[in-house]
């Protein structure tokens, strides 16, 4: 087995044992994320607390293992929902051409001219801080990559001979976007939505933590490090384990996109 095979299966069984855990946070997690126990607070860990407790007495554990699944799901959301949108965009703006071409695109430029974090956190004012808001924002910070990503490499496929054999057996417009072109971008997808899951983990962990995000009591990753930073000469516990959490998840997903990069680029594949 090839080096960059090897670290495609390490990759893979990363995320999916962070996956699995988060999943089944119900059964995995030794403790309710929220039930406090004030006798238990700022405990170090111990055999009943592996990782020690919070200012309130909840089993940090329990809380990353939840809030781990808060991350991934947002993150995924809000990732699905702009690979869908800005897909389409991107897609029918290399198939149309012309002034569809110019008027997405110039769209999705405008989306571009913000910063990512700032363009979130203005949607968040907008829609108010939750968790379904958080997975918004960060669509709409996805959404102009997503789109940008597919039409360069959809402008050459539409020019193909297939394509335009379809467009002569009467094929619909539709047909010939979803079923002849968007096929042959599948590694493009794959590697892009790999490592843009891992950057959403970072933004919604960023949203959390200044608190336009994922709202107490329930668990999340970037709230557990802000409640902490207030203990850190006390009790940093809490804040660390956190953060490595945000780091083990962000790392998995960005190894995996790599990974996943290296295996279906032929032009990499040849390296190894």
């Amino acid at each position: 087995m090839r080096a960059g095979q090897r670290l495609l299966w390490f990759a893979v069984a990363l995320v999916v044992l962070q996956v699995l855990v988060a999943g089944f946070a119900e059964w995995v997690a030794p403790y309710d994320p929220v039930a406090q126990d004030i006798m238990a607070r700022m405990k170090g860990p111990t055999a009943a607390h592996w990782l020690g407790t919070d200012q309130f007495g909840r089993d940090v554990l329990s809380r990353i293992i939840h809030g781990s699944r808060t991350s991934l799901f947002v993150s995924a959301l809000a990732v699905g929902v702009a690979l869908v949108a800005g897909g389409t965009l991107g897609l029918v703006a290399a198939y149309y051409r012309g002034w569809t071409d110019r008027i997405v695109m110039r769209a999705m430029d405008v989306l571009f001219a913000f910063p990512v974090m700032l363009l979130a956190i203005g949607v968040v004012a907008v829609l108010g801080p939750r968790q379904e808001t958080a997975a918004v924002a960060i669509a709409v910070v996805y959404t102009p990559i997503f789109a940008r990503l597919l039409r360069g490499p959809a402008l050459v496929i539409c020019e193909s001979d297939y394509v335009t054999g379809a467009r002569a057996a009467g094929a619909t417009d539709g047909r010939i976007i979803f079923l002849h072109v968007l096929p042959n971008l599948a590694s493009v997808v794959l590697v892009q939505t790999s490592l843009l899951l891992s950057a959403a983990i970072l933004v919604e962990a960023s949203l959390s933590f200044l608190g336009l995000g994922t709202q107490p009591p329930t668990p999340s990753l970037g709230l557990m490090l802000s409640e902490g930073r207030n203990f850190l000469m006390l009790a940093p516990r809490p804040a660390v384990f956190s953060g490595v959490a945000i780091l083990l998840l962000a790392f998995g997903l960005n190894l995996l996109g790599d990974a996943l990069r290296d295996t279906l680029d032929p032009r990499l594949r040849g390296g190894h």
